[in-house]
């Protein structure tokens, strides 16, 4: 662990079950973000959240990449909308 609230990819891996190549896969498509410190790679903990998302979407339902992000591209979208619609009540 970093001093910054990260945790090394590996021990999160082993923690899930998960393999590393897909969490690095979810950082290169942009679906999360991680740090790269002393050669090794690092998720910040408010990033876990989606990971969880992202896995059990992956895992327990057999969603391929390109499926997660067209997912997270709708969610996104629907979350915006609904904050606008929320500005726009208020």
């Amino acid at each position: 662990m970093t001093n910054d609230n990260s945790i090394l990819i590996e021990e999160c891996c082993r923690h899930y079950s998960i393999e590393t190549s897909f969490v690095r896969t979810l950082n290169d498509q942009g679906l999360i973000e991680l740090s790269y410190i002393n050669e090794s790679y690092f998720i910040h903990n408010d990033q876990l959240s989606l990971l969880e998302k992202y896995m059990h979407l992956h895992y327990d339902l057999d969603i391929n990449m390109e499926g997660i992000e067209a997912i997270s591209h709708l969610l996104e979208k629907i979350e915006k909308l609904q904050a606008e619609l929320r500005l726009l009540k208020g």
